[in-house]
């Protein structure tokens, strides 16, 4: 349609009307952000505004399958305990220096997100860092929010930190920009980096909240609260390695209660007190180390009285209802045990510690119980009216024997995606492929770390982005403004641009406003005679570093409902943060691109 056709401005009225009605439903939250995308794509496509060869097109955009990818490699460290067993040595760390813990948590944390996405990273780091507050006798929610604002300033320094990154970068391309290297935003995301840490540490003194008292402790976030036992056979490989360097007690998420041998205690914090078989340990655990406890050779793990369990099978968790014939007695006198071949891994009780150990406990109402035996043994225990068997599958095991293949496979992806030997979304893939080969990863997990709500909302944006350039839209935004931005010197141009993003950003959707101005900034360079990468670079670090409220990005949410933050804490440090990094980010683009 030609400017000036009746049927091209009704075109542009009815898109532009489109795009309104979804801002303002973000701004609103009246849906989740993915499904109100996904109505508005629909609109688009029903209108004709989209054809069906573009709407396919999209579904092969490089950088979603690179999104996707790169959260599958991500939780490849997650499933080999990789990220668990540092977050382990910080804690520990903490006990000795622990002002050093504080800030090796945070370069962690930041370096992590740089090349893994930030989500799970900052799920680990969560407790981590609860815990850490706790040992160093400060408040958490002093912690908290420079977390998720370091992860996030982590995320601007390589292409693949974010998915914004790569969202913006494939639109260009697609506009007709070169598009990025890995590391060719990296000089400006240390520069944003370095700003946000020297005014966290100069700020957050005033700016950061203290405890209100209803912040959750590290009590509270602790896992560790399944009393379990377990006796150390022949063929453990750690006999005659002293307690204090048994590497099963190692984990953040174990917890040595006492230790036995020929029913005499053992003094374990003695340097010269040495594993040997036949040794009783008395743990507690967290579920998912429960759960790799079980697969640990050389370990006999829970408590039985047939002895016929097999090794192999499954395990289930069931709760023991009122009134059950089991409730009042000792665990080991309980008659499943006798009745079936199966044995009992651990035991948990609601908001207290059950025990003192698996035979001595007295089974009450509301216990959770892990069973482990054959899948026959473990169907007729799980039959029993009075045990309600959970809904929710129990946690896997770390395979902490693949993390060293899932370290070397994504610093490989990593590698030659940065030499430019073969396309990140290819070599991800193969990565990928790589490991579920060698199973460091199972398909249950590879597919559970994909963010549906992420994907489909990158998806449903890049039809809206179609419909919007396809209508006029994007060219009516850019004349209206154009006059304006013609007077503006260069870095105020790329100031202006930055800052329009930003506070899109802390309203909507981050990923829903890198492919609105992304066409728009890429115009504006054409319609000015300038290269468009300054300010592609712009809306890139505006749509990832946003830290006014708690809905901004997904990693301020998450400690905003750990730290239990109000509102306007995150906007009292979170607005003069976005200025002032804003400011630099703005200067170092001008300074590398410009």
């Amino acid at each position: 349609m030609r400017p000036g056709n009746h049927g091209y401005t009704m075109s542009l009225i009815i898109a532009v009307a489109v795009l309104v009605t979804m801002l303002v439903a973000f701004a609103r939250d009246a849906l989740k952000p993915s499904a109100i995308a996904v109505i508005g794509a629909s609109v688009f496509l029903a209108l004709g505004f989209v054809s069906q060869e573009d709407m396919l097109g999209v579904f092969s955009n490089a950088a979603v399958i690179a999104v996707a990818a790169m959260m599958v490699l991500s939780q490849a460290l997650v499933r080999t305990g990789t990220l668990e067993a540092l977050a382990t040595q910080i804690v520990s760390l903490g006990q000795r220096q622990p002002k050093l813990a504080v800030v090796v948590l945070m370069l962690v944390a930041m370096v992590a997100s740089a090349f893994l996405n930030s989500t799970p990273v900052v799920m680990i780091m969560i407790p981590l860092t609860i815990a850490l507050a706790a040992t160093i006798g400060a408040s958490a929610r002093r912690f908290l929010i420079p977390l998720s604002y370091l992860a996030i300033l982590g995320g601007t320094c390589t292409l693949i930190g974010t998915s914004t990154n790569l969202l913006v970068n494939a639109i260009a391309r697609r506009e007709g920009h070169p598009g990025f290297s890995l590391f060719d935003i990296t000089p400006v995301g240390l520069a944003a980096a370095a700003t946000g840490v020297v005014f966290l540490l100069l700020s957050g003194r005033w700016l950061l909240p203290g405890d209100d008292g209803k912040s959750r402790d590290a009590a509270d976030d602790a896992p560790v609260n399944i009393i379990t036992e377990c006796r150390i056979t022949e063929d453990f490989p750690d006999i005659g390695v002293a307690y204090q360097e048994l590497a099963v007690l190692k984990p953040r998420g174990v917890l040595l209660i006492r230790a036995e041998r020929n029913g005499q205690r053992l003094s374990v914090r003695d340097e010269e007190e040495r594993v040997a078989a036949g040794d009783r340990l008395v743990l507690r655990a967290s579920a998912i180390e429960l759960a790799t406890l079980g697969t640990t050779p050389g370990l006999q793990l829970g408590i039985q009285v047939r002895r016929t369990v097999s090794e192999a099978g499954k395990t289930a968790r069931f709760t023991v209802v009122n009134n059950a014939p089991a409730a009042g007695r000792r665990l080991s006198w309980a008659s499943f045990l006798a009745r079936h071949p199966v044995a009992v891994f651990g035991v948990r009780r609601h908001r207290v510690l059950a025990g003192p150990d698996l035979a001595s406990l007295v089974v009450k109402p509301g216990d959770e119980i892990w069973v482990h035996g054959d899948e026959e043994a473990v169907d007729a225990v799980l039959a029993d009216p009075y045990f309600v068997p959970s809904s929710v599958p129990v946690a896997k095991p770390f395979l902490r024997n693949r993390a060293a293949l899932a370290i070397a496979t994504l610093a490989l992806v990593i590698g030659v995606a940065a030499t430019g030997l073969v396309a990140l979304p290819v070599a991800a893939v193969i990565g990928i492929g790589f490991l579920l080969a060698v199973r460091s990863l199972d398909t249950e997990d590879a597919w559970s770390a994909l963010d549906l709500d992420v994907l489909i909302l990158i998806f449903a944006m890049l039809i809206v982005g179609l419909g919007l350039e396809n209508t006029g839209v994007v060219d009516a935004l850019v004349n209206g403004v154009l006059p304006g931005l013609k007077l503006l010197p260069p870095l105020a141009l790329i100031i202006a641009i930055y800052f329009l993003t930003s506070v899109l950003t802390e309203t909507i959707t981050n990923n829903g406003v890198a492919v609105i101005m992304t066409p728009i900034v890429m115009t504006i360079a054409t319609e000015l005679g300038m290269d468009a990468t300054s300010l592609v670079v712009a809306v890139m670090f505006a749509a990832s570093a946003s830290f006014a409220t708690p809905v901004g990005y997904q990693t301020n949410t998450l400690v905003h409902i750990a730290g239990k933050y109000r509102f306007s804490e995150f906007l009292k440090i979170g607005i003069p943060m976005n200025i002032v990094v804003g400011l630099m980010t703005c200067v170092a683009i001008h300074l590398w691109f410009g």
